[in-house]
């Protein structure tokens, strides 16, 4: 009888605009090759995130998805938001 947890990416999405990047990590608990739990944990990435923490398919996706003109974008929305 083994028993183990594993963290798996469960989903990677872009979203919106400014190509957020959504990520669910599942952390799966295994007996005898059989999946006893599944709890999921989600969190979102902005364009000027420091992803070097990150999986590297999520890095993968990030570094296909914000172009320097995405990134330039959600600078230019950050700093108006200043101004409200």
């Amino acid at each position: 009888m083994a028993i183990t947890k594993e963290t798996q990416i469960g989903k990677i999405e872009v979203v919106g605009k400014h190509k957020f990047v959504q990520v669910r990590t599942d952390t799966v608990v295994i007996e005898d090759n059989e999946e006893l739990s599944r709890k999921y944990h989600r969190h979102t990435l902005a364009p000027d995130a420091v992803i070097t923490d990150e999986h590297s398919e999520v890095q993968s996706v990030c570094n296909a998805v914000w172009t320097q003109d995405v990134k330039d974008a959600w600078t230019t929305f950050k700093a108006g938001q200043q101004d409200i």
